[in-house]
């Protein structure tokens, strides 16, 4: 029997999840890689938003641990930091201060740098998948019926090779051909939708007061879409090395601004000022890095009739999200155990992708239902259901900044680690109906936490 291989398009967190899931089923994989791969933590053009926050919920976590057993111990070990949700957690939601109670879930914070070298070092510690960097698609190969490759570039010389593959997988992100290509082979339009708050960020790195470089929570000061004026955040991630990674952001006619002398001005000028006072005093260590690459786009690869064998796609490829909800990277790791079990099970290619689509639905849905509600957002319009279900959402998210059993569904539904569908349940429902108690009006920031850090002025 002649060896099976397989071909992933994209070498960044989505390809190399890929690339340690196909290792179960075929003898060879194949990693396709526009940028030359750094040899430690560093950020690379292939990935435009690694400066700013990212965040890996636990349901990701879990998903990767799945897969690449080890993984996060590795990535503790690298200085990587495990916030406990809610008890590490200081955070302004939409709906008030979400409140302090035991640890119900959990975050990964490191910079997007460091979480890529790490799974990528777990990954490819396998024999069995080769890289080729410097490289990058050129079209598939096959027909409409089944993908048997695909025809790739070397950068720099030019020269094409086509690479036969019994599996291709599209993990090339947001600049994805594979619509265009799909189109080549005479299948239908794919369908597609976007939804732009016009969202722009400004991120820099501190470093945290020794007192607090370690054991501090995570600082999250949120917008609320429902304000008749620009949805402005201000975030502080502790990560690696003694470092805080701080992202302010702002929809369309709030940007923030990327000289350097503005930024703790913004950062006070948010819904409440507490990220700008604990940046006051530290010590900037880089310049301040603008995106505006923010928008949501989802293209709905599993709603063609028609699908080719031996072709499937995920991450960026299928789905984007605005960043500030911080879900890309763990529905890259879902997706990947969804290409697992179907793979075990013997599903088809189209079966696998739409299990794909419906891994991506809750995620979607909670960024762009937020996110059409703010001023000049551009998308379609959420029909009355939606509006109804976003109203309940609004009070279900007022109710658990003081009730525990609403908290932790809610939380559990925003890690990632329950299916949003569980928010609906009579029990859920009955509990957001009754509503909440009175909220703290001051942050959850303990009087111990503040006085590590002034201590240090």
């Amino acid at each position: 029997m002649a060896p099976t291989h397989a071909v992933v398009l994209g070498g960044g967190l989505a390809g190399v999840l890929a690339a340690s899931v196909l290792v179960r089923h075929v003898d060879e994989v194949t990693v396709v890689e526009r940028d030359k791969l750094p040899e430690g933590p560093a950020p690379r053009s292939g990935v435009p938003q690694a400066r700013h926050a990212h965040l890996l919920m636990s349901g990701g976590a879990r998903a990767i641990e799945s897969l690449l057993p080890g993984t996060l111990d590795a990535l503790f070990a690298a200085g990587a930091h495990r916030i406990g949700v809610p008890n590490d957690l200081v955070s302004l939601s939409a709906q008030g201060w979400v409140p302090r109670f035991p640890e119900m879930q959990f975050i990964v914070t490191c910079s997007r740098s460091l979480l890529d070298w790490v799974v990528r070092s777990q990954a490819l510690r396998d024999n069995k998948i080769s890289v080729l960097t410097g490289t990058e698609p050129v079209s598939l190969l096959g027909s409409a019926d089944a993908v048997t490759g695909v025809l790739v570039e070397d950068r720099i010389s030019r020269e094409q090779v086509s690479l036969e593959a019994d599996l291709v997988v599209d993990a090339t992100g947001r600049g994805s051909r594979l619509p265009a290509w799909l189109a080549g082979f005479g299948l239908p339009e794919v369908e597609s939708e976007s939804v732009d708050s016009g969202l722009a960020y400004a991120t820099r790195i501190f470093q945290a007061p020794p007192t607090a470089a370690s054991g501090f929570p995570l600082v999250n000061v949120q917008a609320n879409p429902r304000d008749p004026f620009p949805g402005c955040t201000a975030t502080l991630l502790p990560i690696e090395d003694g470092k805080w990674l701080v992202t302010l952001s702002g929809t369309r006619g709030g940007e923030p601004s990327t000289d350097e002398s503005e930024f703790v001005s913004f950062a006070r000028s948010v819904r409440n000022p507490v990220v700008g006072e604990l940046i006051e005093s530290a010590e900037p260590l880089s310049p301040v890095y603008g995106s505006h690459s923010t928008a949501n786009r989802r293209m709905y690869f599993e709603r063609l009739k028609s699908w080719p064998s031996g072709l499937l796609a995920l991450g960026d490829s299928v789905a984007t999200y605005n960043p500030v909800y911080g879900h890309g990277m763990s529905i890259a790791a879902q997706s990947a155990q969804v290409l697992d079990s179907g793979l075990a099970d013997g599903r088809s290619a189209q079966q696998i992708q739409r299990g794909i689509g419906k891994v991506v639905d809750g995620a979607w849905a909670m960024a762009t239902n937020q996110d059409i509600l703010y001023p000049g957002a551009v998308g379609k319009p959420l029909p009355l259901a939606g509006r109804v279900l976003q109203r309940y959402v609004d009070r279900l998210v007022r109710t658990a900044t003081t009730e525990p059993p609403v908290t932790r569904a809610f939380l559990e539904a925003f890690t990632l680690s329950a299916p949003m569908a569980n928010l609906l349940s009579p029990r859920m429902v009955w509990a957001t109906l009754r509503g909440p108690r009175s909220a703290s009006p001051e942050p959850t920031l303990t009087a111990d936490e503040r006085e590590r850090v002034t201590s240090a002025e």
